[in-house]
């Protein structure tokens, strides 16, 4: 008789794919009717929760040692998190000219308006600011914004290897 093995899977709540979506519903949900591409989502994602390291309202989320290299596992995530808003029409993916590009569902406004939590309004008054800071910016604009904490990366990178021994 075959085993059927089964697999305990806890739910990720940190960082996971909910916690994802609801910061890509804010962003979409104040950027709308504009769309952007997972690049810049994965990119956005990471600002939203750390405005003030480019001038704006205090960054949700405390520092942290290397949070820059945060961006590198963004991507995965932030594509889990749009699979799910979209099966509940939240976040709407359009195939377009130059690529696929996500939106705002038409659930995302009515959705973003029911939530009531001091932390989820911070995250949507945040991302309001972000769409304004950032959302029309030229392709080479906000490279350069995204290059500043690539930057900042090495050097906390070669920070922790001195400290590790490493000449």
């Amino acid at each position: 008789m075959d085993e059927v093995v089964t697999q305990i899977r806890k739910p990720v709540t940190f960082n996971g794919p909910l916690e994802a979506g609801l910061r890509v519903v804010a962003i979409l949900g104040s950027a709308h009717p504009r769309s952007f591409d997972l690049q810049k989502l994965v990119a956005f994602d990471y600002l939203l929760v750390h405005t003030g390291d480019i001038g704006g309202p205090a960054s949700l989320h405390p520092p942290a040692p290397l949070q820059s290299a945060e961006l590198l596992v963004r991507r995965r995530l932030v594509e889990r998190a749009l699979l799910l808003m979209m099966t509940r029409d939240l976040v709407e993916r359009d195939f377009v000219s130059d690529g696929i590009r996500y939106r705002a569902g038409e659930n995302a406004v009515p959705f973003q308006s029911s939530l009531a939590s001091d932390y989820l309004r911070k995250l949507i008054s945040r991302a309001s600011w972000l769409v304004r800071e950032l959302g029309d910016k030229t392709e080479a604009d906000f490279r350069a914004v995204m290059r500043r904490f690539f930057e900042k990366w090495v050097e906390e990178f070669q920070a922790a290897e001195k400290s590790l021994g490493a000449e």
